[in-house]
């Protein structure tokens, strides 16, 4: 298997303002969506919403809320600025903030949402991961520190 990641599927309770938010926050919904679905190119990867009972049904699971999932999303951002700026967004167009962004011990700036379906969100500006002209993260080569 090569090292990759395609498509990331969120689970939402309501389509309509499902794509109402992320199309808020910039994200441009693709020719390829269809009747009960959406797709979002990214950079590198596609973004998918889908109704959460059939996403479940699909995988063969119950439709059982956890609470915490055990993952978030990341947004890197190119300065301390943006991440306060599409933190603040994020929260005008109906999400529930975490954690206030701030400074954090590794160096770094960064801050939490949750989505309205709430699907966990880090806004973070790393300054050792910087972002290329298109916004793609390429982690450092070479050997990993002991």
């Amino acid at each position: 298997m090569e090292p990759r990641l395609s498509l990331v599927t969120l689970g939402v309770a309501d389509l309509a303002r499902a794509r109402a938010f992320y199309e808020g926050l910039g994200w441009r919904l693709s020719p390829a969506s269809q009747e009960g679905v959406a797709f979002y190119q990214g950079n590198g990867l596609a973004l998918a919403l889908f109704p959460r009972a059939e996403l479940a049904a699909d995988a063969g699971l119950p439709d059982v809320p956890t609470g915490f999932a055990g993952i978030t999303l990341a947004y890197n951002a190119r300065s301390v600025e943006e991440v306060d700026a599409v933190h603040a967004l994020a929260l005008s167009l109906g999400a529930r903030n975490v954690k206030t962004p701030r400074a954090v011990f590794w160096g770094g700036h960064s801050g939490y949402f949750a989505d309205p379906d709430g699907h966990l969100w880090e806004v973070a500006h790393n300054p050792f991961f910087p972002l290329d002209a298109h916004g793609n993260l390429t982690l450092p080569t070479g050997d990993p520190a002991p």
